[in-house]
């Protein structure tokens, strides 16, 4: 099944969701605002998720002259695999992570953290940015950023399901009342479910393809699999504060406060298994 035809999916189950949605909580009128909702988020989920996803970790962009050493990383790698050069981000968080954005090869961006560079050595780097790049070439991208878009739409509905709740009550005497109340309640606890839904549906078995792509093209599957070992303890000293709905486009799941049930809704695999697919090890050698 194609990327494209994964995102076209992906855009029409949610389109429908929101006039599924819209239809219980208020009538013909809600449906069609909700269809008109769910087309003004396909448009900006399609042209402008990236710049969302940047702006959400209030990502600065790069040149060579700022940050030398991700930027030639960045710029051999994508010659070398035949890919235009992405822009680079840096984002101001101590806790090491990356990910990659974009529509498309011509419209993609890597972004990495501060603390990613104090932590990894150039081998390291370079096998984080090639697993980033894998992502581009592979076209996760483009469905990746969208479903951040979309999940954080279902989120914001969910907040105002609520809020209408709160502020309409329970107290509606006839059977209409009482029916969107209910489809109220039912989105409010509904929604988050759906969410990680999507982000489960998009993220494990790309981010094992981004590793194989990566180590690949680096022919050193154990300077990335050292990579992944390094970030995933460190984040867990300094956790970056991620939203839950863009959790999946990280290289490296946050470790996100206040979530529970642990590997049951992880947008990741396990690090263990990314590392022992690398190497062909037990994960414990690299300790």
């Amino acid at each position: 099944m194609s990327n494209i035809f994964k995102t076209t999916l992906l855009l029409t189950v949610m389109t429908l969701l929101f006039m599924v949605v819209g239809r219980a909580l208020g009538g013909e009128n809600g449906m069609l605002l909700a269809l008109v909702f769910a087309a003004v988020m396909n448009f900006v989920s399609y042209f402008f998720s990236d710049k969302i996803a940047l702006a959400m970790y209030r990502a600065q962009p790069i040149t060579r002259d700022d940050l030398p050493r991700v930027y030639n990383i960045v710029e051999r790698l994508s010659q070398k695999v035949g890919l235009p050069t992405p822009k680079v981000y840096l984002i101001p968080s101590d806790s090491p992570n990356a990910f990659a954005t974009g529509r498309n090869p011509h419209h993609a961006s890597v972004a990495v953290t501060q603390g990613i560079l104090g932590l990894l050595n150039d081998d390291e780097l370079e096998g984080v940015i090639a697993h980033e790049l894998g992502h581009v070439r592979n076209r996760d991208i483009l469905i990746s950023s969208i479903a951040a878009t979309l999940a954080g739409a279902i989120t914001w509905l969910a907040h105002i399901a609520q809020w209408g709740m709160i502020f309409g009550g329970y107290g509606g005497r006839n059977r209409e009342d009482r029916g969107g109340g209910f489809a109220a309640l039912i989105m409010i606890f509904l929604a988050p479910f759906a969410a990680m839904l999507i982000q489960l549906a998009v993220s494990r078995s790309r981010e094992y393809g981004a590793d194989d792509t990566g180590a690949h093209w680096t022919g050193n599957p154990y300077a990335l699999a050292s990579a992944l070992a390094k970030i995933e303890a460190a984040s867990r000293q300094a956790p970056l504060l991620a939203t839950p709905s863009t959790a999946h486009l990280f290289i490296i799941q946050p470790f996100l406060g206040g979530m529970s049930f642990g590997n049951l809704f992880s947008t990741h695999p396990p690090t263990a298994k990314r590392i022992e697919r690398l190497t062909g090890r037990p994960a414990e050698f690299l300790r």
